[in-house]
């Protein structure tokens, strides 16, 4: 049962409420995580709370538990060669920026030749989205997990 201090692995679906999929890792490795420890947005953790392997169910949340609202004027300019996922940008795609925090994805606004001016929030920002998972394992978590804050192995995160 999935309780703080368990190693969950998942397969999830996001879609929109019209039923767009916007992300999936289904055919994929399922990703895993450390419950109760931040590592997973609030509104999954807590419907993921009490769930047990082999458990598959559908869930609306809105957009302050997951991607959170939208922050107005969270603009910001960044070197084009910053700007990661294509070769060529266009107002509306999203990139992948390197940050203090790891990776994050942007929406690019506006584009020159050196220079480009991304909206920081994250592309799902704002929006009420169901998601839909498919538990695959639960376990107890390593003291080296719990010490870390994160699940290792497939999945979790990798230390080189």
């Amino acid at each position: 049962m999935i309780t703080k201090d368990k190693v969950v692995q998942m397969y999830y679906t996001i879609t929109d409420l019209d039923g767009t999929e916007l992300d999936s890792n289904k055919g994929g490795e399922p990703v895993a995580y450390l419950h109760g420890h931040d590592g997973m947005m609030p509104g999954i953790e807590k419907s993921l709370e009490g769930k047990a392997a082999g458990d598959s169910f559908s869930v609306e949340l809105a957009a302050a538990d997951t991607f959170g609202e939208i922050q107005e004027g969270a603009e910001q300019r960044v070197s084009v060669k910053h700007l990661m996922g294509a070769k060529v940008w266009k107002p509306g795609m999203v990139a992948v920026v390197n940050t203090d925090h790891g990776q994050r994805q942007v929406t690019v606004l506006k584009v020159g030749k050196f220079m480009a001016t991304v909206d920081l929030n994250h592309p799902f920002a704002g929006k009420t989205l169901k998601f839909d998972f498919e538990v695959v394992d639960v376990r107890d978590a390593t003291e080296e997990e719990i010490s870390h804050g994160h699940a290792h192995g497939p999945g979790g995160h990798h230390h080189h």
